[in-house]
């Protein structure tokens, strides 16, 4: 992937990361017709979505591990089940455990429940119905620039126009209901429509999944909607599992990127950016070469392009101020284990472990575990998304043994015993989680791996460790993501752009942002 050191050939766009939505963003561009060069620090493409051994013999998708927030426009507009993107599972279900016995949620377009009260199978289909209905007019939000508040121009007034007029389109009643719960707490939400513990705290779950919010947090079905607005722009797939682990999909993208006419080097490690006359002219690579482009896409987080990589002498000191105090501090680690036998957990059928698991048995277990993050420290009893990938793709380990991943939360990045002390008692709490579901699981492990928030920022180079590169807020969303005076995806000085988690719409393998950001660059050249 690496073309000879010193390349004479001039770049009109050089991406920093290779990344998905470094990957996407260069495809898009590369497509118009754009000479595209995308560099990467690390060894391989992907970014925190690659698939690595933690022992030899087992692969696992290193961070994220389910796909179902891509938009389908994107996979079909970059060809990519044609460049090796293979499903090995879709629409999978969520099974949600607790001691009183499991709940199913289905997958994909259908609604339904299983194991649930009379009433609370009865209240579901409606509740889901009509979130998806609100969500599906906020999808548009997230497939383009938000407008610009100040703007006397024509585009965006006009944009602003379109977002009141969908939500108009929405009629009395669904408008009301979305004005009315667009601020509030999830716990609140739930406690109006149903009784069951176990179905609340799965619900709940995906409202605080990778954010630092508990339930009760103001805001949490502003992240469950959007969650939704994204899941319904994927398509009718939902939760799905990539043949391969994640790894297989950046491959995908980047081979689409290649086929397009973007350049990728790998181990390509920027080390800051080119300044000439106020406006951004190349990088400096780490090994001291420069490469000249007219464009700079940075698909990394906000505080290391602008601290790290330009420089606050280049930027006025509000600026510098509001993107020190971003909050980007990740709460969310990932355990990895490596198991001699597929683990059997109790009353949950073998094929159910192809799906997705959740330990959250409850909204209070959920505002607990969160809790021990406010006083910087870990929890004692987690809230865990589990995934076994091997029941559907046998080729992460190797035969007849298996791989257990799992999202554990809270682990706050920053600990006030530190993770010296912290990272096996954090790390027990997850195994003893998840073993009071799988009474053997303990005797079929064979490997462990933790990845704190802190190992997440050392090893893939994201500030904070916080997949979504910075938190997602109110006062962090939509027209001031990241930061105002870095919306729209162009920052504060000439021919710099973002297109990563940390610009709008935000993190998750999504891919809007790098699509976003490549329109913005092509329209602004046009």
């Amino acid at each position: 992937m690496s073309p000879p050191a010193n390349s004479p050939k001039p770049y009109e766009c050089i991406v920093i990361g290779a990344g998905h939505n470094g990957l996407i963003c260069a495809a898009y561009l590369a497509a118009a017709g754009r000479k595209v060069l995308v560099l990467e620090a690390g060894e391989e493409v992907g970014g925190a979505a690659l698939t690595r051994e933690f022992s030899p013999g087992y692969r696992v998708s290193a961070a994220a591990h389910l796909l179902h927030l891509m938009p389908s426009s994107i996979v079909q507009d970059l060809s990519l089940h044609r460049h090796g993107l293979v499903l090995a599972g879709s629409q999978l279900p969520t099974t949600a455990l607790s001691d009183a016995g499991p709940l199913t949620l289905s997958g994909g377009s259908e609604i339904a429940l299983a194991g649930a009260t009379a009433a609370d199978a009865k209240a579901y289909p409606e509740y889901v119905a009509r979130l998806r209905r609100l969500a599906a007019a906020l999808r548009p939000l997230l497939e383009q620039a938000p407008p610009r508040l100040d703007s006397q121009a024509w585009a965006d007034r006009w944009a602003l126009m379109k977002i009141g007029l969908r939500i108009r389109r929405l009629g009395r009643r669904d408008m009301r209901e979305l004005l009315r719960i667009g601020a509030m707490n999830v716990y609140d939400l739930l406690q109006e429509h149903f009784e069951s513990p176990l179905l609340k705290g799965a619900l709940a779950f995906d409202a605080v999944l990778g954010t630092n919010f508990g339930p009760r947090s103001p805001g949490t079905v502003l992240t469950l909607l959007y969650r939704l607005a994204a899941e319904g722009g994927a398509g009718t797939g939902g939760v799905s599992q990539v043949r391969g682990g994640m790894g297989a999909l950046s491959k995908a993208l980047a081979q689409a990127a290649q086929i397009a006419g973007a350049e990728i080097r790998t181990n390509a490690e920027v080390q800051r950016l080119v300044v000439d006359a106020d406006r951004v002219a190349g990088v400096e690579l780490r090994s001291g070469e420069i490469i000249a482009g007219a464009t700079v896409a940075s698909s990394a987080d906000p505080h290391t392009t602008f601290l790290r990589l330009l420089g606050a002498e280049h930027l006025d000191a509000g600026f510098v101020r509001r993107i020190t105090h971003l909050r980007s501090r990740g709460l969310a680690a990932k355990l990895h284990l490596a198991l001699s036998d597929l683990p059997a957990f109790d009353r949950v059928p073998p094929a159910a472990l192809g799906g997705r698991l959740l330990i959250a048995p409850s909204m209070e277990y959920l505002e607990r575990a969160y809790n021990f993050s406010k006083y910087g420290e870990v929890s004692e009893e987690p809230a865990l998304e589990i995934s076994v990938p091997t029941v559907r793709d046998s080729s992460l380990a190797p035969a007849g043994r298996h791989v257990l991943s799992a999202i554990v939360q809270y682990a706050p990045h920053t600990l006030k015993q530190g993770w010296g002390e912290s990272r096996q008692r954090f790390t027990e709490a997850a195994i003893a989680a998840i073993a009071a579901h799988a009474p053997r699981l303990r005797s079929l492990i064979a490997a462990t791996e933790l990845l704190t928030p802190a190992d997440l920022e050392q090893q893939f180079r994201i500030h904070g460790g916080h997949w979504h590169h910075a938190e997602l807020a109110f006062d962090q969303f939509f027209m001031v993501r990241p930061v105002p005076g870095a919306a729209q995806y162009r920052g504060p000085i000439d021919g710099l752009y973002l297109c990563g988690a940390g610009s709008h719409p935000g993190g998750g393998v999504m891919g809007n942002a790098g699509r976003n950001a490549a329109r913005q660059i092509l329209r602004e050249a046009a």
